[in-house]
């Protein structure tokens, strides 16, 4: 049992605007390992640029960030990366022409001398998908053209975890996936934190935030409204949270909820 006292990732008081538009106001986030955390919101909360200031893609203009309970100073995707942070963007950013074993290792090739070494690639890339549980690949020499959904998106977390990561944040995994292939990518996140992994979960589907969320955190207008444990809140609390940025004694103060800040 991963010990999920101290949070692996913390955020605090966090900015970031672009220009005149100040899109992240204050916003304070805790991830923890061995955990799902849901990072909901509704379209223009703040959701993508949060992810990519914790990814390294974007510099936060100020507050703090600490990892593993030491403050850091994340000045670019490498850095992330260095840390043990990866993301799975919606785009999965798959090679079709290329097999499962090069996809997972794309950029990132292992060689012997100037010859790639593809049967310490192929073994890496078997145990990592084993260590998921993965049972849906006929092959790891297939190529992603030839893969479902669900697989393509199996394929691309594979990838994530296969690089030591700590966290892995993943941008709505199953939306454009079917019943079956949902569930199958579903399990998968669950296992990603019962693995020790931290998870940040991103997803306008309440079904699947029910699904494997332990917690939810709630951004309304940039503004963190609430970060809960999900068993602690119903479904239609986070809806108000999302809609209203506030759900009876939850969330932001009624003068900044539903519009009401600046």
């Amino acid at each position: 049992m991963t010990d999920t006292s101290a949070p692996l990732l913390s955020l605090r008081g966090i900015n970031k605007s672009f220009g005149p538009v100040h899109v992240l106001r204050d916003v304070d986030l805790d991830v923890r390992a061995g955990r799902v955390t849901a990072l909901v919101g509704d379209n223009g909360a703040g959701k993508s640029t949060l992810i990519k200031g914790i990814a390294g893609i974007y510099p936060f203009d100020s507050g703090q960030v600490s990892f593993e309970g030491k403050p850091v100073s994340i000045g670019g995707p490498k850095q992330a990366n260095d840390l043990g942070i990866e993301v799975v963007y919606q785009d999965l950013a798959l090679c079709d022409n290329l097999d499962v074993v090069h996809n997972m290792f794309l950029g990132r090739e292992v060689k012997s001398g100037v010859t790639l070494n593809e049967t310490d690639m192929e073994k890496r890339a078997a145990e990592t998908l084993q260590g998921l549980s993965v049972r849906t690949l006929k092959s790891l020499r297939q190529q992603v053209s030839s893969l479902s959904g669900g697989q393509r998106q199996t394929v691309a977390i594979a990838r994530a975890v296969l690089w030591n990561s700590k966290l892995v944040i993943l941008d709505e995994p199953t939306a454009a996936l079917g019943v079956a292939q949902t569930e199958q990518v579903l399990n998968l996140v669950r296992r990603l934190a019962d693995n020790g992994l931290g998870v940040i979960l991103i997803s306008h589907n309440m079904n699947d935030v029910q699904a494997v969320a332990d917690d939810i955190a709630c951004l309304y207008l940039g503004q963190m409204a609430a970060q809960v444990e999900k068993s602690s809140v119903s479904s239609q609390q986070v809806v108000e949270l999302i809609t209203t940025g506030r759900s009876g004694d939850i969330g932001l103060q009624p003068e900044t909820a539903m519009g009401g800040a600046a």
